[in-house]
């Protein structure tokens, strides 16, 4: 691996934190190159070879190009999703896909690349049951929690733990009247819970007094 080579930065377009790191790497002399895998294929383009030598080839920007073998680091923060809006919805879907596993797949393949974070440990950490269970294993304290389509368990669970709260296991977002909205995290009870928890996944959990080192 050659540390002489750029630093890629994954991100979206408007992300003022990216911009404080990439001023901070210019100022070092550590050379940038910028991407947003969103922008794939209209202005971003790759010609990945992988050989019995590695992964190589590159990856061309509109205002610059990176040599795969040669690329330093990566920060990868938010990118925008593929979008593929003049195709039909099926074609839509499978561009969408082979895009993900074609260039996500290769920028999570890079040889001696310092990830911060890698894509699919960013991915991992979506999950909260996950989360909560890596939480346990290195001796944090969680409150007890249960994930469950079951509207009897969960009226246990609430009754036995209450307050309890309810969140989402991830974060959905809705338009109301062409307005973003997502799901609130609110204290349940449980004459709020239904037959209709059984139609997905929930998390619910005990809620913790706010301890005074928090403010």
């Amino acid at each position: 691996m050659s540390y002489t080579g750029p630093v890629l930065v994954v991100t979206m377009v408007d992300d003022p934190t990216a911009d404080l790191v990439i001023s901070e790497l210019h100022g070092r002399g550590v050379p940038v190159v910028r991407l947003d895998s969103g922008d794939f294929p209209a202005t971003l383009s790759v010609a990945a070879k992988i050989t019995e030598e590695g992964v190589g080839g590159t990856l061309v920007t509109p205002t610059r190009t990176a040599d795969l073998s040669h690329v330093r680091s990566l920060y990868y923060r938010r990118p925008s999703g593929f979008a593929f809006p003049h195709l039909d919805e099926q074609d839509a879907r499978f561009a969408v896909t082979q895009a993900r596993y074609g260039l996500g797949g290769v920028l999570a393949a890079l040889p001696g690349c310092l990830y911060v974070n890698h894509p699919h440990r960013i991915g991992d950490a979506e999950f909260k049951p996950s989360g909560l269970a890596a939480a346990v294993a290195s001796g944090f304290r969680v409150p007890p929690t249960l994930i469950t389509s079951d509207p009897v368990a969960a009226k246990s669970f609430v009754e036995e733990h209450g307050p309890a709260i309810y969140k989402p296991l991830s974060t959905p977002l809705y338009r109301v009247d062409g307005v973003s909205c997502t799901v609130k995290v609110e204290e349940v009870t449980a004459d709020q819970l239904d037959e209709r928890l059984a139609g997905t996944a929930h998390l619910f959990s005990r809620r913790w007094a706010r301890s005074p080192m928090c403010g």
